[in-house]
């Protein structure tokens, strides 16, 4: 990664290719139900855009290989999904992504990032945790947490294997 910035209101659609592409590993491993899964919808992906709150790392020809969108849960700085396009895989594009929110969430004043993840999936859980992230258990969970956690299970993702984690920032 060369760089990473503010998405462009043009690169939206792009934003969904890398999520899309991202998704093709998890085939690999049995989860074709959640490489099926449709990108984020691009009002979605607008409204984070608008907010400064969709971030991409880019290549040397100012091209998206990556992002990050984070939103506001229970006054942390919440991943809703990073994504790295595989052919830019394991070249640390992912964690400086993370680095970055977390001084961008450290000059908003916000305690931490969290995310909700696969507890067993190699580049999700474990990733994390080398990130910085710890694993919420019940009493550490907000709210909010909980209920991206009971929305995801409706969607059909595995409750046994849904995590939540926190990252203190500052």
């Amino acid at each position: 990664m060369d760089a990473s910035r503010t998405v462009r209101a043009d690169e939206l659609a792009e934003v969904q290719r890398i999520e899309v592409a991202s998704g093709a590993p998890f085939r690999e491993i049995g989860m074709t139900r959640v490489a099926d899964m449709p990108p984020l919808p691009l009002d979605a992906l607008a409204a984070g855009q608008r907010a400064g709150r969709l971030r991409v790392a880019v290549d040397a020809a100012d091209r998206p290989v990556a992002f990050a969108l984070v939103d506001l849960v229970d006054g942390a700085a919440h991943v809703q999904q990073l994504s790295v396009d595989p052919a830019y895989a394991r070249r640390g594009i992912g964690r400086r992504l993370l680095d970055e929110v977390a001084r961008w969430a450290a000059a908003e004043r916000l305690p931490a990032l969290t995310l909700t993840t696969f507890r067993s999936v190699p580049w999700n859980g474990p990733y994390y945790a080398r990130c910085g992230f710890r694993e919420l258990d019940a009493s550490g969970l907000t709210p909010g947490l909980v209920g991206l956690l009971l929305a995801e299970a409706a969607l059909g993702l595995d409750p046994a294997d849904r995590v939540a984690m926190r990252r203190a920032v500052g």
